[in-house]
Formats: C-alpha cells, sequence, structure tokens
C-alpha cells in the first residue's frame, strides 16, 4: 500500500462516491418513510381544520339566519298582539256603548213613566181638590147664609 499525503482537506476518491450513494439511498428512505406520510398527516390536518372552519362559518350563517326568524317572529307576534289588542279595545267600546245606549234608554223610559204617574196624580188631585172646594164652597156659604142650598 502506498501511503498518499495530500494537504487538502478533501480528496476526490472512490469513498465518496459511495458516500454519495449512501447518502441518496438514505434520502430516498427517509423520503418514503418519514417525509411522505408526515406531509400526508399535514394536509390531512390542514383539510379538516379547513372543513372545520368552513362548518364554522356554515353555522355561523346559519345562527343569523335563525336569529333573524326569530325577530321576525317575534315582530309578527308583537303586531298580532296588538291588533288583537286593540279590536278587543273596540269591543269593549262597542260593549259600553251599548250598555250605555240601553241605560239611556230605560232612564228615559223610567222618567216617562215617573212624569205620567206625576201627570196622573196631579189630574187626580186636581179632580179631588175641585170636589173638595166645591163641596167646601157650599159648606161655607150655607153656614155664611144660614140655610140650606139646593143643588
Amino acid at each position: 500500500m502506498q501511503i498518499i499525503s495530500t494537504i487538502g482537506l478533501i480528496t476526490i476518491n472512490e469513498t465518496v462516491f459511495i458516500e454519495m450513494i449512501s447518502f441518496l439511498i438514505f434520502l430516498f428512505i427517509i423520503n418514503r418513510i418519514m417525509f411522505r406520510p408526515l406531509s400526508q398527516v399535514m394536509n390531512e390536518r390542514e383539510e379538516y381544520i379547513n372543513d372545520i372552519s368552513g362548518s364554522i362559518e356554515q353555522s355561523k350563517n346559519q345562527l343569523k339566519e335563525m336569529d333573524e326568524q326569530v325577530r321576525a317572529q317575534e315582530l309578527a307576534a308583537i303586531k298580532e298582539a296588538n291588533q288583537h289588542r286593540e279590536s278587543l279595545e273596540e269591543d269593549g267600546t262597542q260593549q259600553a256603548n251599548g250598555i250605555l245606549d240601553a241605560a239611556r234608554k230605560d232612564i228615559q223610559a223610567i222618567k216617562m213613566e215617573s212624569q205620567q204617574f206625576i201627570n196622573n196624580q196631579i189630574s187626580k188631585a186636581r179632580v179631588e181638590i175641585k170636589n173638595e172646594s166645591e163641596k167646601l164652597a157650599l159648606l161655607i156659604m150655607e153656614k155664611v147664609l144660614d140655610r140650606r142650598l139646593v143643588q
């Protein structure tokens, strides 16, 4: 064997080619065993995260739509309640007016009955007073004249 002495740090000989071939084989094996599965898992995770983000956005949109529907239903319910209240108020007012009209008619009828009763009583009293006054006048005249008057 011959000793080769060189001063340089790198010498090109057969071991460099063997090391290059073993490095390339190592890269091929590490790529097959580690990098491809790792990049595949990373891609799957990224797709999963994107799917979740999409479903979150979709859920947010559905929530907004539901919120709008609930608000619309709430406004419709309030409007319906107000209409119902107004119709009840109108019905109550109409019933109250009907009751007041009936009471006024009853009062008017009672007033007319009372007026007729009073007028009848006055007529009867006038007739009685007339009869009594005639009798009294006749009695007074008999007493004053001191004799009996013939009728």
